[in-house]
């Protein structure tokens, strides 16, 4: 966790703020009547939920295919060596 100075701290809180106040002036400047579908899309968009997590995947295996060249290498077999 990154400890901040009060300055860092009140500059955040500031920038919060106007990206508040922004954010309402939009809304003002929108149609009733585009503001009234954009928050029924938006609700509708919150009802679903998260998207579903990707299936799981063997340990070890990569999402994509290695590219051209850059194949794992095989492993090594252990050669047994000649007893004299």
């Amino acid at each position: 966790m990154v400890k901040r100075s009060r300055y860092e701290r009140e500059q955040r809180a500031a920038q919060n703020a106007r990206i508040v106040a922004i954010g309402e002036a939009m809304q003002r400047a929108i149609p009733p009547d585009v503001a009234e579908a954009f928050a029924k899309q938006v609700e509708a968009s919150r009802a679903r939920g998260p998207i579903a997590p990707p299936p799981n995947m063997a340990p070890g295996t990569p999402p994509r295919p290695p590219r051209p060249g850059h194949e794992p290498r095989p492993p090594k077999e252990e050669q047994r060596r000649p007893r004299y």
